[in-house]
């Protein structure tokens, strides 16, 4: 009789940032960075069956090219337990020199069987968006303005096919933040409403107003009604890497 011996697996979340030229890379190439930097720190990654096998990787929502983040994430299935716990400084130290200048590991942590992925669970972003144009003068106006709107009907496009939707109930909020900047939390689901359209809204029929530099701040998860991050940061983690990449 042959045995089988079953092969134990483990999940590892990790959030990282992503800031200054890497901002211009996309999502599937930031993929494959990931990718090559876990081989060459010979992190033990579990590999799907079949004809074409490939890595056991799950990221959070895309980032659009182009936007900045101090809070991405990514789940990594591997085939051996990397500590118990976790010696969360090693491993970054062990990541690091496999990335690319602007995309610096924050922090990790192993998680449960049966956690949802971060594409399922993710119900907010905060986004601090730059505004650019003419309009910036009445930037607190336009903000009333969407604050105070019933519906706000865009049309937009998907798969394809033109829909219009009330993107309304999507801006959970909306602050100024700075004399061409504002703050907003931004729903992902049912739907999600990306920048773009949160600035086409506030520049309403003068289209006078643009996205100016962008930063997705955080993501959240809604448990028992309250608002938490997939990875919060240690208390002792620095914003120097930040400040660096986000000058480039």
């Amino acid at each position: 009789m042959t045995s089988v011996v079953a092969t134990s697996r483990h999940r590892y979340r990790i959030r990282f940032s992503k800031l200054g030229k890497i901002r211009f890379t996309s999502h599937r190439d930031v993929a494959r960075l990931w990718e090559r930097a876990l081989r060459r720190a010979t992190i033990p990654v579990a590999y799907s069956e079949g004809f074409s096998p490939h890595p056991k990787l799950s990221f959070g929502l895309a980032l659009p090219t182009g936007h900045e983040s101090l809070g991405e994430y990514l789940d990594v299935e591997v085939t051996e337990s990397l500590g118990d716990p976790l010696d969360v400084g090693a491993f970054i130290t062990r990541l690091d020199p496999g990335l690319p200048i602007g995309l610096d590991v924050q922090a990790a942590a192993e998680i449960a069987p049966g956690t949802p992925s971060l594409q399922q669970s993710v119900v907010c972003c905060t986004w601090r968006i730059g505004i650019q144009g003419h309009g910036c003068n009445q930037l607190a106006e336009r903000v009333d303005d969407v604050l105070g709107a019933d519906s706000i009907i865009v049309t937009r496009e998907r798969k394809g096919q033109h829909v219009t939707d009330d993107v309304r109930p999507a801006i959970v909020a909306l602050d100024i933040s700075g004399d061409a900047e504002v703050v907003a939390d931004l729903a992902t689901q049912p739907r999600s409403l990306r920048p773009s359209e949160l600035v086409a809204a506030l520049s309403g029929g003068d289209n006078d107003l643009g996205e100016g530099r962008v930063t997705r701040i955080h993501q959240w998860l809604s448990i028992d009604g309250a608002r938490e991050e997939p990875l919060p940061l240690p208390l002792d983690a620095t914003s120097a890497p930040h400040a660096e990449a986000r000058a480039s």
